[in-house]
């Protein structure tokens, strides 16, 4: 993976920024029979930061990246110390206060976990990938076996709820043309944003963050109807990454995960995403999207109040 075929990916984020608990278990491989799952990561939103505010200014703010996150959010503090020495931070962190700074972690956060996930050390785009989960679990080598254009799921959008997202990654000319790679990667990247500003949403005060509850909605949303286009146009693609267990994991990991967060996250809605957010949520639980990833993870899930759990 190298920085050309990443460029447009961080083009995407920085464009969609502008518009409207327990220790984490990794999941197990899908097994009918087996024990009910949970995704939970540990964050402490109401830690105290306040020493931190009082010191921030335009020099010191990995430091205080990475003090505000061990103290919240331990896998962002994580990530922060892994892409510590890459060089494109500069480009996504704002320093001119605080509160900029904690606004502009979404696209911070959200940028540098594609820069770990497509690093070349751990992908080679569309056959393999990696996902940073959180600070104690991080997938590789996921086998993708390449795919087929994830704007093929746009006959299956009938509504505008993501309309803004729909016409940067699945109109558009390249970006239409990713496979799976790309509805991975995205999907990823938003669930790592997401949190980084719900754990310091008391300092979000424009507009930087306004749709990350919406970006994790929709990317969950494209997984979903790839799926169900692999299994209706791509059989003997289906039948390829159903029967990969890493991958199963993957997809089931992403999608009690983003119950997870958008859960956590829904107190702060007014601030951290719109009202499309929760209405694409809700058809992403309509009985064909609940049907697909039960299929293919051979796992039942939650559709109660516990939402981020198997059955």
């Amino acid at each position: 993976m190298n920085r050309k075929r990443l460029l447009p990916i961080v083009t995407a984020c920085l464009v969609l920024s502008l518009g409207p608990g327990s220790i984490a278990v990794a999941a197990p491989a899908a097994d009918p029979v087996a024990a009910p799952f949970c995704y939970e990561e540990p964050s402490t939103p109401t830690a105290d930061i306040s020493d931190l505010k009082a010191r921030f200014n335009r020099s010191n703010w990995m430091p205080t990246l990475q003090a505000m996150y061990q103290r919240r959010w331990p896998s962002g503090q994580k990530l922060a110390i892994a892409q510590a020495k890459d060089q494109y931070w500069n480009q996504f962190v704002e320093t001119g206060s605080f509160e900029a700074f904690a606004e502009s972690m979404m696209v911070a956060i959200h940028e540098e976990t594609h820069m770990w996930d497509l690093d070349g050390s751990r992908t080679e785009w569309d056959k393999y990938t990696a996902s940073w989960i959180n600070a104690t679990q991080q997938m590789t080598n996921i086998p993708l076996y390449s795919g087929f254009p994830r704007k093929e799921i746009l006959p299956l959008i009938k509504d505008n709820l993501s309309d803004d997202m729909d016409g940067i990654y699945l109109r558009d000319q390249e970006q239409g043309d990713y496979h799976l790679q790309g509805v991975t990667a995205e999907l990823n990247a938003g669930l790592m944003g997401l949190p980084a500003v719900t754990v310091v949403q008391e300092y979000i005060k424009g507009i930087g963050a306004s749709n990350a509850r919406d970006i994790a909605a929709t990317n969950l949303r494209y997984l979903l109807l790839y799926l169900r286009v692999a299994k209706a146009k791509h059989p003997d693609y289906w039948a390829k990454i159903k029967n990969e267990p890493k991958l199963r994991d993957l997809v089931l990991t992403q999608f009690l995960r983003t119950a997870y967060w958008l859960e956590k996250s829904a107190p702060y809605s007014g601030k951290l995403g719109g009202p499309n957010a929760d209405k694409i949520t809700e058809k992403n639980y309509a009985p064909e999207n609940i049907s697909i990833v039960e299929e293919f993870t051979g796992r039942k899930v939650r559709t109660d109040a516990q939402k981020n759990c198997t059955a």
